[in-house]
């Protein structure tokens, strides 16, 4: 009996957008598997209006995989609605989905004014409130407890209050209900959507006064600045506050798996943004967003630097795992300042930029540097109105001098016992200006050694990836964030490892990027702790200073 032929299907979300003439927009093409084995899939479009030019990144895709459609309009596009075949073809057969685009005149939206200026005290205020729900509720905000229901409340009421069409919503984790904030503004388009955020809860140590009420008090004074306002929008605004971001990105890992990314242009995330000792950095993901952020910053004469040691630590990895362009800022945390950042941001080199990081001491108001809250808060608007309210895309058509690459990984997954080896090919391609020099890295658990052959090549190369385990690897799901640097961009992959046997049910001592599960026994420092809830441990989560993690014995 012949087996079923390989077929396949071709979607886009979202299935519509609207710019003005000299704009661009970009919706995800997504495949699927609907017979046989997936094959390879070239994508292209037909019926593209004058004016308008398109490109998918990536340009071929394996049946089950998504690629971003950018289309991009001249001065001289003509206004109206066009309708956009994408088109899927492998060998002969081909497969087609409809997109609608609106273009406007060209002329501006309407006056979204310029951003305004976020005054921190307000800013300041909220983080009182969350000083004093953390005090009314043992201390701390951490979530699934009762002071991080109370710190959402506060929120909520002040969204609801301005306008905002809010959302909770509520998902299990280790044995507790824990409960992201969302909060879309009911003016401007409904797509595309550029979103905003940070995660709400504190560890159980301390009110997480920096870490991350700076943050969320931050995003909520940017919200009613927005709603206060109200500019004529070219994007729609979406801000989330994440539930179990200090268990391993639980709630924003949750909303992206349940269907949130659809339709998000651009995620920008907020962490830590009062630092005592602080530093500027921004992340070093979407190369316009970045250079959005860098340009603020210029404006006021404060220097940045790129913010790389971030993913897999905040609430953007999904997103960017999904696939969302994604950027954001930081003002430090446990790492020491050095002498050369000492000197031009005015901090004490050699000194943590947070000393009170996961500890009860990060409280309000010693542990906030109001002057970077100040300046940081006063950056997301300046973003915020820069890309959602001046008709600016956070990736515009770069020019020549702009040089940008994608990174992609195949087979992105593989299982191997423990003691055994797996490997893949890490591919790259130019998408515009010319091509650079990458150098190759990856963030490995314990356990698993990662090299490539070569480890630095030209965009548009490919290298190498062979991942190792040894016969004491614990078995278990692992996430391998493969990273690609250039001098003017930087990217990643993700590629999933599944050990099966190995060292794991064990006592073993305690290591960061490694899965434990709610039971386990380790040693650290010499002394032995019980596992509370399963999670990727990461640094800053040793046993002694997480204990809702950890259980001395």
């Amino acid at each position: 009996t012949a087996g079923p032929s390989n077929d396949f299907s071709v979607s886009v979300s979202p299935s519509s957008g609207s710019v003005q003439a000299g704009q661009s927009v970009t919706t995800r093409v997504n495949t699927a598997v609907t017979g046989g084995s997936a094959q390879s899939i070239s994508l292209s479009t037909r019926s593209l209006p004058s004016g308008v030019t398109a490109s998918f990144n990536p340009t071929t895709v394996t049946a089950g995989q998504s690629s971003t459609l950018t289309l991009s309009t001249s001065s001289g596009a003509p206004s109206g609605t066009h309708q956009v075949t994408i088109v899927g073809s492998a060998g002969s057969t081909t497969h087609e989905a409809n997109y609608s685009l609106t273009v406007g005149s060209g002329q501006p939206p309407g006056d979204g004014g310029q951003a305004p200026d976020i005054p921190v005290g307000n800013v300041t205020a909220h983080l009182s409130q969350l000083q004093s729900i953390a005090t009314s509720n043992g201390g701390n905000r951490a979530s699934g407890t009762a002071g991080h229901t109370a710190s959402l409340n506060y929120i909520k009421g002040k969204l609801d209050a301005a306008g905002y069409r809010t959302q909770v919503q509520n998902f299990s984790y280790a044995g507790r209900t824990h409960a992201n904030l969302i909060a879309d503004w009911t003016g401007g388009p409904s797509s595309p959507t550029l979103m905003l955020g940070g995660h709400l809860d504190s560890v159980s140590a301390g009110p997480g006064i920096n870490d991350n009420g700076s943050g969320s008090a931050a995003l909520l004074e940017v919200a009613l600045a927005l709603a206060a306002k109200n500019p004529t929008l070219t994007k729609h605004v979406r801000f989330g506050w994440w539930a179990a971001e200090e268990s391993g990105m639980i709630g924003s890992t949750y909303y992206v798996q349940n269907g949130g990314a659809s339709g998000v242009e651009s995620y920008l995330n907020f962490d830590m943004l009062g630092s005592p000792n602080p530093g500027y950095f921004v992340y070093k993901d979407d190369v316009a967003i970045q250079r959005a952020f860098n340009d603020y910053f210029a404006s006021i004469n404060v220097p940045t630097e790129p913010e790389t040691g971030a993913d897999g630590r905040s609430d953007h990895a999904p997103f960017k795992n999904a696939g969302v362009r994604v950027g954001g800022l930081f003002s430090g945390a446990e790492g020491r300042m050095t002498t050369a950042q000492a000197q031009k941001w005015g901090g004490t080199a050699g000194q943590a930029y947070d000393s009170c990081y996961h500890s009860s001491c990060d409280r309000y108001p010693n542990n906030i540097n109001t002057t970077a809250l100040d300046r940081n808060s006063d950056a997301i608007a300046n973003v915020l109105w820069k890309l959602a309210a001046g008709g600016t895309s956070p990736s515009p058509s770069p020019s020549p001098s702009q040089n940008d690459f994608s990174v992609s990984v195949s087979p992105s997954s593989a299982t191997v016992q423990a003691g055994q080896s797996a490997s893949a090919t890490l591919s790259t391609r130019v998408t515009s200006g010319n091509a650079q020099s990458l150098t190759l890295s990856a963030n490995a658990p314990s356990g698993v050694t990662v090299s490539f052959s070569p480890a630095t090549i030209t965009a548009g190369q490919s290298s190498t990836v062979s991942i190792a385990t040894s016969s004491t690897t614990p078995a278990g799901n692992y996430t391998i964030n493969i990273n690609a640097a250039g001098s003017s961009a930087s990217h990643g992959a993700s590629f999933s490892l599944t050990v099966n046997g190995g060292g794991g049910g064990g006592e073993t001592t305690w290591a960061t990027w490694t899965p434990y599960t709610a039971g386990d026994v380790v040693t650290y420092d010499g002394v032995r702790y019980r596992c509370l809830q399963s999670h990727t441990s990461l640094p800053g989560w040793e046993p002694p200073i997480v204990p809702a993690l950890w259980q001395r014995l």
